[in-house]
């Protein structure tokens, strides 16, 4: 049977994906530790996503394991052989990397460095699929001209009628701390795939959320707020 590894399983994106690797056939291996809950206190626990994707996902296995423990993940690669890797633990939150650097950097571009160099050297044919972020693009996408139509802005060049492509400049900008540790864990998984010859691929997502979102002020701010609506409480 294929196997499916995704770091950050109990989070958002992490339990999607889960759930659509096992509904193709796959065993999955999901690596969580609940640092969310670390990062941001009691609302950001996800060990309720974890508990539902061990009840309702055939052959999920959950492995408590934290992306910055380099011989674990060594370790854990090497005994399962992953057919396919997906990324998306992360350290997410602008502003709680400006008082955590150290942590925010180790997770998303150490963690990063951790996960690709176990795959160069126990799955090197498996597609690595890293969920990176549109904030790599820093404040750039603020100098491209707008116009405003009846429902919305849109950008007013033509050529970015379908969005931003990733050739657009990352460089000369102001990223946040958490913007430059997401750059670096993004160039480092183009660079293992051209250097090393690995098919790996970068996911700039952004503004996303849904049901399984442990949604809190500093991140996740879209579920944040339809909770405090369902709740009826006052956003700070």
């Amino acid at each position: 049977m294929k196997i499916c590894l995704v770091t950050g399983s109990s989070g958002l994106i992490g339990s999607a994906v889960c759930t659509y690797f096992a509904g193709l056939g796959y065993a999955v291996h999901g690596v969580d530790n609940n640092q969310r809950a670390v990062f941001f206190g009691a609302a950001g626990d996800t060990r309720w996503n974890q508990r539902r994707l061990q009840e309702s996902v055939p052959g999920f296995t959950h492995h408590e394991l934290d992306i910055r423990d380099r011989s674990g993940i060594l370790d854990l690669i090497q005994t399962i052989r992953p057919s396919v890797i997906v990324h998306a633990a992360a350290q997410p939150s602008h502003d709680r990397a400006a008082a955590i650097p150290f942590d925010d950097f180790d997770t998303n571009a150490v963690g990063t460095l951790n996960l690709l160099e176990a795959t160069r050297r126990y799955a090197a044919e498996s597609p690595f699929v890293y969920l990176s972020t549109n904030k790599v693009y820093g404040d750039r996408p603020n100098s491209l001209p707008l116009v405003e139509l009846e429902t919305r802005w849109e950008y007013g060049d033509p050529a970015y009628e379908n969005g931003i492509s990733e050739k657009f400049s990352i460089d000369q900008s102001t990223h946040s701390l958490f913007g430059a540790s997401k750059v670096a864990a993004d160039v480092l998984v183009q660079e293992y795939g051209r250097y090393f010859g690995m098919p790996t691929c970068c996911l700039r997502g952004g503004c996303l959320t849904g049901p399984n979102h442990s949604g809190v002020e500093l991140h996740g701010f879209l579920s944040y707020l339809v909770k405090c609506n369902v709740e009826e409480r006052e956003y700070r």
